[in-house]
């Protein structure tokens, strides 16, 4: 990879998480919650263990396949999966700050004059 691949937007750890570690976490919580190893589970998933250590730690984007079989590995389908990374994602974006910007808009005032409102957008 060059320098230039490496580096993540400074604005994107403010945002929202990434997806495969959102997935990653997903993963990871179900495998330690069964009291799993990373070796048991990757066996039965067929798929190999520092592979499946680097999508839990969010290093690698697993296809779907690969998905697939470690979420079946660990008892759970892939809408499973896209459940409780959706539970995940929603938490972070309630728990993001919103920024704010207050606009001024000509408009219709009170009695159909010409005035001044406030809107406030959330971004």
């Amino acid at each position: 990879m060059t320098h230039h691949e490496t580096r993540r937007p400074r604005h994107a750890a403010a945002q929202e998480p990434l997806w495969r570690h959102v997935v990653g976490d997903v993963l990871r919580r179900r495998r330690r919650a069964q009291g799993r190893t990373l070796q048991d589970v990757a066996d039965v998933a067929g798929i190999s263990m520092p592979y499946l250590s680097e999508v839990e730690r969010g290093r690698k984007e697993a296809s779907s396949e690969m998905l697939a079989a470690a979420a079946g590995a660990l008892g759970l389908g892939l809408v499973d999966v896209l459940a409780l990374a959706q539970g995940e994602l929603a938490r972070a974006a309630r728990l993001r700050p919103v920024s704010v910007a207050a606009v001024t808009v000509l408009g219709a005032g009170p009695g159909g004059g010409q005035g001044r409102g406030t809107v406030c957008l959330a971004a």
